[in-house]
């Protein structure tokens, strides 16, 4: 407000620009006993409108007075401006004045400048035109005594003065010299061609030798024209012997004498080196253009000859071994130019490129015929790849005379990728086009072959009808998975140098990235394999949990019993794996999978022992910690003493086993009062379905009266405004349901029950849980057995499997992901019959190993398996992603 002297801060409500007086008074008259103020604040503000006007008026004044002396300035820059234009005028007149008289005294030395400059012209062309009729006559005279030495010298000098006088042409006798020197060099260049031909006619070569020299200068003063046109007659004279001999005879131009065309040649080249080397010059490179002529002639002769052959035999094949040797010959050929006339080595095969940057001139100059029909050659190695598949899959994953080691690999593999690096070199010599991408593609086709008919085929069948130890069935699966991961890196690196040799535009076409993923995908199935192992030894501890009494305990104690024989066969499994796997990512793969599915399976076994009493699930939750405490020693249980686990395998094992927490939690909430179990279930499980609400009281074993009030209950918490947010099913409990104490499959989305064995299948996992999961393990046999244990792997590869090659619990059957079993296998578990039900355990059975499935399926599964495998152990230091620090610390 403003102060009582009149003056008001700068901060006042007065000074802001959206003032509002009606505000402005309640702020200062907030309370009845400030009206007393109302006088006083009355004349400050009359005091500070006074103020404001007297600041207002001299203002005014202000500016009136400053607008007259404004006036006053332009006046007077006017007046200014008017006196000095007539000054700025006068000073043009000046200047124009001035240059006038200096232009008409140097008139006089222009004129004499202009004059010395045309006889110095005049007096320059008469000079020029009498050294033009002088040596004109002198190369006439020099040109009949054939003296060319002498005519090349003067030869120059009459094309270079005709060339200065072409802008005399208009003057006749100018214009009849002109004529005169054209008519004497074409004289002259017939007269060199003359003494060519008959020279070499007459066979007088080393007789006239230095003056064919000489002629060679004319030639070159005569220019370009006369030069390729003498370099034209030389060639075709040196080759018409040789195209005389193999094109005339059928039988001298077929490939078997291929050999005697190139023989020939190097006659040739010895000739001209002894003979007529010193009559060309040097720099006309008379030599290679020999070999450039006879390479375009042969290289036709070669088209023409194939084409033939085709033709002959009614499209049957060529004869490989012919076509090869021919080629063979024919790149040592090219060869041998390229070292002579390029003065450097050709490529490599095992380089990438060539030490000399000057581009090839002979490379493919007559093999370039033999291209279009390589493919004969690609066919030929397409035949042999197929006799090797049936014979690698014929023999036994380790050679009995060889000892077992974790890094061994199936030999197979070796001696496959050996044939490819050979088969790779010689075509990169023969093509590097189009051929070496069929190439590309047959190493893909036999790649895909080998993962399925050989390493797959040792994992679901045996060559003999006897049934192996278990170690010995171990071990194959052992080398089964090195071998993938052997094939896996060796196909990235083989891609790699194909593309490394391969012409710049085929680079793009390529791609052996999908076998390498399908390999990856055998990887992850014999990871799934072994976890298998361990979950057969384990189902008898299984079925010790499922009939302990859970509801009639009455207070908690130590880990139950079935923990401890639990642990110890996961150790004793484990330690025996992890001693054969030399790669710590397949052991970090093969920990993650087990934990995975052991957490499953104590959830479908939670579902199995119903009823469960507040005291048994807390129980039960001891039992998941003694477990989880059992599971972070499971990584480096053959390591050295005191050797730390990693961090991020123990942030696995915990977040794998705290999906059992809220079930666990919420059963151990009393239903009295009921409140309490509805706010444990919303705040743990924290859905909004009706039916796993449900779930959860029959678990706890309340009667069908008893749960009607605790629905209505949960049903009114539901609706309450903090509870809307929550999903309307949680994926954790959507597909089970609990029925006599059995475990079935859940229905939908909102978490229907089915009841009994004929209920809908569970397509795959429980919600969150982890994608590798495991099936349930309440439907294996108490024994392992060797004679379906590899059919399983087949099944499930063929049969789309997640990416530890196994279908998952918790994913609805409106949705099936990779990994969902497929409507054939939920067919076939719906129409089993009542007694699987009966059993007390889940329906989860693989299609039989009699289903057919197309090899386009099952290479297609492989790759998704091996990506969704490669990108999950690329987290804990893999060489499928992850840096050395990510490495370090997990």
């Amino acid at each position: 407000m403003p102060q009582l002297n009149g003056t008001v801060p700068p901060t006042s409500p007065l000074n802001s620009a959206d003032y509002n007086p009606v505000d402005h008074l309640n702020a200062i008259f907030s309370h009845p006993s400030s009206l007393s103020s109302i006088a006083k604040t009355s004349d400050a503000l009359g005091t500070y409108q006074d103020e404001l006007d007297e600041e207002i008026a001299a203002l005014v004044q202000h500016q009136s007075i400053t607008d007259v002396e404004s006036v006053k300035s332009i006046r007077a820059a006017k007046d200014d401006l008017a006196d000095l234009f007539p000054k700025v005028e006068d000073v043009r007149a000046r200047a124009m004045q001035t240059e006038e008289a200096i232009t008409e005294m140097t008139a006089d030395i222009k004129r004499l400048d202009n004059t010395k400059k045309n006889l110095t012209l005049s007096m320059t062309a008469l000079k020029r035109l009498q050294m033009l009729t002088t040596a004109y006559e002198q190369l006439r005279g020099l040109s009949s005594s054939r003296q060319y030495k002498e005519c090349a010298q003067l030869l120059q000098a009459v094309i270079q003065l005709m060339t200065h006088f072409k802008s005399y042409r208009s003057i006749d006798q100018i214009a009849t010299l002109g004529r005169n020197a054209s008519d004497l060099q074409r004289e002259l260049l017939e007269q060199v061609c003359e003494d060519f031909e008959v020279t070499f006619a007459k066979a007088e070569v080393a007789q006239r030798r230095g003056v064919l020299a000489e002629a060679c200068l004319v030639m070159d003063a005569l220019g370009d024209n006369a030069r390729s046109r003498l370099i034209t007659w030389y060639c075709n004279t040196q080759l018409r012997e040789y195209r005389q001999v193999f094109r005339g005879n059928e039988e001298a131009g077929s490939l078997d004498n291929i050999s005697r065309r190139y023989a020939w040649f190097k006659r040739m080249l010895k000739t001209y080196d002894d003979e007529h080397a010193v009559i060309f010059p040097a720099n006309w490179r008379m030599n290679e253009m020999l070999a450039n002529a006879f390479c375009e002639g042969t290289r036709d002769d070669f088209k023409s000859i194939l084409s033939r052959s085709i033709r002959k035999d009614d499209g049957l094949s060529l004869d490989v071994d012919l076509l090869l040797s021919c080629l063979q010959e024919t790149l040592d050929f090219e060869h041998s130019l390229e070292r002579r006339f390029n003065n450097a080595s050709r490529a490599s095969i095992d380089t990438l490129s060539s030490d000399s940057e000057k581009a090839p001139v002979f490379s493919q100059a007559i093999s370039e015929a033999f291209e279009p029909y390589l493919s004969v050659w690609v066919e030929a190695q397409d035949k042999k790849l197929s006799t090797m598949i049936p014979q690698y899959r014929q023999q036994p994953p380790k050679p009995p005379d060889e000892d077992f080691s974790p890094q061994m690999v199936v030999p197979s593999s070796i001696e496959l990728f050996n044939f490819y690096r050979l088969t790779l070199a010689q075509c990169a010599k023969l093509s590097t086009g189009a051929r070496l991408v069929e190439l590309s593609k047959v190493f893909a086709k036999y790649l895909d072959q080998y993962a399925q008919q050989v390493l797959l085929y040792y994992v679901s069948e045996r060559p003999s009808g006897q049934t192996p130890s278990r170690f010995r069935q171990l071990e194959d699966t052992i080398l089964v998975l090195n071998t993938a991961d052997y094939c896996f890196n060796t196909c990235t690196q083989l891609e790699e140098k194909i593309k490394g040799r391969i012409d710049e535009g085929y680079k793009e076409m390529v791609d052996l990235q999908s076998q390498a993923d399908a390999f990856m995908g055998i990887a992850s199935a014999t990871v799934r394999a072994l976890v298998r192992r361990v979950e057969m030894d384990i189902e008898r501890t299984w079925r010790e949990m499922r009939n302990t009494g859970w509801s009639k305990m009455e207070m908690v104690g130590d880990q139950s019993s079935w923990v401890a024989e639990m642990l110890s066969r996961i150790k004793e499994r484990a330690s025996e794996v992890l001693g054969m796997l030399h790669k710590q990512q397949y052991a970090r793969a093969f920990c993650d999978n087990l934990v995975d599915s052991i957490a499953n399976a104590f959830i479908v076994s939670i579902f199995q022992c119903k009823p469960i009493s507040e005291v048994g699930a807390e129980q039960m939750l001891l039992d998941s910690y003694a477990l989880k405490k059992g599971f972070e020693e499971l990584l480096n249980i053959n390591a050295q003493p005191n050797t730390s686990t990693p961090a991020g395998y123990i942030r696995r094992v915990n977040q794998t086993m705290a999906r059992l927490d809220p079930i666990l939690k919420t059963l151990q909430v009393r239903p009295s009062p009921p409140e309490a179990l509805v706010q444990a279930y919303l705040i743990h499980i924290a859905d909004r379905s009706d039916t796993n609400f449900r779930k959860i009281l029959d678990l706890k074993g309340l009667r069908k009266q008893d749960q009607s009030h605790l629905m209505e209950l949960f049903q009114a918490h539901r609706a309450s405004p903090r509870n809307e947010k929550l999903p309307p099913t949680s994926a954790l409990l959507a597909p089970l349901a609990v029925t006599g104490g059995n475990i079935a499959a859940g229905g939908g989305g909102g978490g229907g029950g089915g009841a009994g064995g004929g209920g809908p299948t569970l397509a795959s996992g429980i919600g969150h849980l982890s994608s590798a999961a495991t099936l349930s393990t309440s439907n294996l046999p108490a024994r392992f057995d060797p004679s379906n244990f590899g059919s399983a792997i087949m099944n499930a590869a063929r049969d789309g499997v997640d990416r530890l090659g196994t279908p998952t619990l918790g994913t609805t059957p409106s949705h099936t992901p990779a990994g969902a079993m497929t409507p054939p296998a939920q067919q076939q578990q719906q129409q089993q019959p009542p007694s699987a039900a009966a059993a007390g355990r889940a329906s989860f059975d693989l299609p039989t190993p009699g289903g057919t499935m197309g090899t386009t399926n099952l290479n297609e599964n492989l790759r998704n398996i091996g990506k969704f495998f490669k990108r999950d152990i690329g987290g804990f230091g893999g060489r499928f992603g992850g840096g050395a620090s990510k490495t370090a610390e997990e």
